[in-house]
């Protein structure tokens, strides 16, 4: 008799769960004995286990589902909260525990569940900032599911101190990816500056978002790819590349990559995002978001036959974003420079509108109240003999001409009066 197989939930139900647990695709590949890739194919439901992984698989996701019920049953007492993604890898949420304040101006804090380390480890940056790992620049493992700044999880947050939990949080890895993205120290650092400046000023819409890393990432990476910087004077020259031969090969091949290439590259293979939201970060159809890492995987393989691997790719990735001294401003900084170009802005168009106000009222006050009349089309006046052309000569002014042509044939003559 045949054994049936055994259950397995829905692919979403899967990755809910081994997000509840905290897990990461390594950790649940390494539990069921497979590759990182085979469990996102798993979640995604694009394939599905069979035989002795398929058992093991579920075994692990009964586990988890009891584990999540007993959670669940816990935080059924507990205030509402509003949770807010603080990680760079939107797959695994480094969230804080923090009840939703009932009003709060500009926003409130992050709420929820302690995360767990992200896809891609980085050594570089582990003792930067709380919270999983996330490509290059990534985060390190959490220990305690507190606010990076100290506060323990249950305590409210105000927007001030949210902006600067999520920037501590985000700001190191994105300076390094931003790096990666243009080859470009001070650009790296101006590109989140900058995505934090915007999200500041936006913070109400920022804090309550699904994935407010995900928002303050697309922005950064978009100014950072922007054109526009090769006009400017200070962004002519190149800068002086990475001092190891090999971190200066691997970025010179990222930088002839195209815009779109080279940021698939690095959503999908830095940072370990999925293909959908890969291409929903890129704004991109998933089959050409598909296209343009083959591509961009076969390029930087052509010129760096070792990096053939994804995983070996991953790892160099991590290596040349942690070997650059970026340090991201101050979150103060970052926040007083949202605010004054927040009041210049808002100052040029009070000026503005001023202007136009006063140009409008001069139009009015020099304007003319009444009709007046357009000047007539002139009329032909009578009773004045046209002007004829000159005709023909008569007999005596042709004997005229003559005479005076053949007196004056020898020069001028001097007139003597004679008397008669």
């Amino acid at each position: 008799m045949t054994q049936s197989p055994a259950p397995l939930p829905p692919p979403k139900l899967r990755r809910h769960l081994r997000e509840a647990a905290s897990l990461t695709h390594d950790q649940v590949a390494e539990r069921v004995g497979v590759a990182r890739e085979t469990v996102r194919a798993w979640e995604s439901g694009r394939t599905t286990p069979r035989g002795r992984r398929r058992e093991a698989y579920a075994k692990l996701l009964a586990s988890l589902t009891e584990a999540d019920m007993v959670t669940n049953t816990q935080e059924a007492a507990r205030p509402p909260q509003v949770t807010v993604c603080l990680n760079n890898d939107p797959h695994h949420p480094e969230t804080l525990g923090i009840p939703e304040a009932p009003e709060v101006p500009g926003g409130a804090g992050a709420a929820g569940t302690a995360g767990s380390p992200g896809t891609a480890g980085n050594a570089g940056n582990a003792g930067n900032v709380p919270g999983g790992s996330g490509g290059p620049g990534g985060q390190g493992d959490p220990e305690d599911p507190g606010d990076p700044g100290g506060r323990p999880a249950g305590t409210t947050l105000t927007p001030v101190q949210a902006f600067d939990a999520l920037y501590a949080f985000c700001a190191p890895a994105l300076v390094r990816q931003a790096y990666l993205l243009s080859g470009r120290r001070e650009l790296a650092r101006e590109s989140v500056e900058r995505a934090f400046q915007v999200a500041w000023q936006r913070w109400p819409e920022v804090a309550v978002d699904r994935d407010p890393a995900g928002w303050v990432r697309a922005t950064a990476y978009e100014y950072a790819l922007s054109p526009w910087h090769r006009f400017r004077p200070r962004y002519r020259h190149p800068e002086p590349p990475p001092s190891d031969a090999a971190d200066r090969a691997l970025l010179d091949v990222l930088l002839t990559l195209p815009t779109p290439y080279r940021r698939t590259l690095l959503l999908y293979d830095g940072v370990g995002l999925d293909l959908p939201e890969t291409a929903a970060e890129t704004e991109a159809s998933t089959p050409a978001t598909a296209n343009r890492l083959l591509h961009a995987r076969e390029a930087v393989a052509a010129r760096l036959p070792e990096l053939a691997s994804p995983s070996a790719l991953h790892r160099r990735l991590a290596e040349v974003a942690s070997a650059e001294r970026l340090r991201a401003a101050e979150p103060t900084t970052v926040r007083a420079g949202s605010e004054q170009r927040a009041r210049f802005w808002t100052r040029a168009a009070i000026a503005f509108t001023v202007a136009i106000i006063g140009a409008t009222a001069l139009t009015v006050r020099t304007a003319p109240t009444r009709y007046e009349p357009a000047v007539p089309p002139g009329e032909t006046v009578r009773g004045v003999p046209p002007r004829s052309a000159p005709g023909t000569l008569s007999d005596a002014e042709l004997n005229l001409r003559a005479k005076l042509r053949s007196g004056l044939q020898h020069g001028p003559q001097r007139l003597i009066p004679l008397a008669e």
